[in-house]
């Protein structure tokens, strides 16, 4: 069965998209066929898998609106197994333009549910918001995983999430089977970074995964070539904590 995994925080920078592009990159090297959806409009997962959103005529948008099939959107990448839907800046319209249709927080559900046969994996990058878009993202997943950047507010963020997890199930009659935190951008020689850790595991004990990435110089130069951390660094810490990453991932189904 494939699993649907959305990787989301409301709050920028906490490491989204890069877990997104990354999960998926190592996820193909343990044989998986990987699908990423970009579904934020700023289209950071399309760059980094080589794409620019601007000269990409079709995208996502596309497909959310109804006018073209989501498989003539899906492009293949660099990594063999692994596909996108790359996203637009015309994402940032469809917040309005899906608002009037007909059950409009499925309409990503029904979308996927013409490729997901073909997919092992398909993970769901949505914004750094909570708009009409994350909402589509969220009902069409079965998983979430919560990047959380050690700093200060991360028990914060992660407090307001489940909050929203809850309103899901009471609302929409959503239910996840699983829901991780991913502590990212780590700094074993920062006493925050450490405490940040302990008070998340106390927190969500059986929530957070053990992997903890950390702060890559490597990781943030790795877009900028249009490649995964697995093709660009792959014998860095960061490429070694997100190999981690998938084998957890996969582990958790077995």
């Amino acid at each position: 069965m494939t699993r649907i995994i959305s990787v989301i925080n409301e709050k920028g920078g906490s490491g989204k998209t890069t877990t997104v592009v990354s999960l998926g990159a190592y996820l193909t090297k343990f044989g998986k066929k990987v699908l990423i959806c970009d579904l934020d409009p700023q289209g950071n997962a399309t760059i980094s898998l080589g794409f620019s959103p601007k000269k990409t005529t079709l995208n996502l948008y596309h497909s959310l609106v109804g006018e073209i099939p989501l498989r003539s959107v899906i492009k293949s990448t660099s990594l063999f197994n692994l596909d996108l839907a790359p996203a637009s800046a015309d994402l940032a319209g469809s917040n309005i333009e899906l608002l009037d249709q007909e059950e409009r927080e499925k309409i990503l559900s029904k979308i996927l549910a013409s490729v997901v046969d073909n997919y092992d994996f398909i993970l769901l990058d949505p914004p750094p918001s909570l708009g009409i878009l994350t909402l589509n993202v969220l009902m069409a997943s079965n998983e979430v995983i919560i990047p959380v950047q050690c700093e200060y507010f991360a028990l914060r963020s992660l407090d307001q999430l489940f909050e929203i997890f809850k309103l899901l199930k009471k609302n929409l009659n959503k239910e996840f089977s699983d829901i991780f935190a991913l502590l990212t951008m780590y700094d074993a020689r920062n006493n925050l970074s450490r405490e940040v850790v302990k008070r998340v595991r106390e927190s969500f004990p059986g929530r957070v995964f053990e992997t903890i990435i950390p702060r890559s110089v490597r990781l943030a130069e790795a877009p900028k070539f249009g490649k995964t951390i697995f093709q660009y660094a792959p014998d860095s810490k960061a490429a070694k904590a997100y190999e981690s990453l998938a084998e957890e991932v996969i582990t958790l189904k077995k």
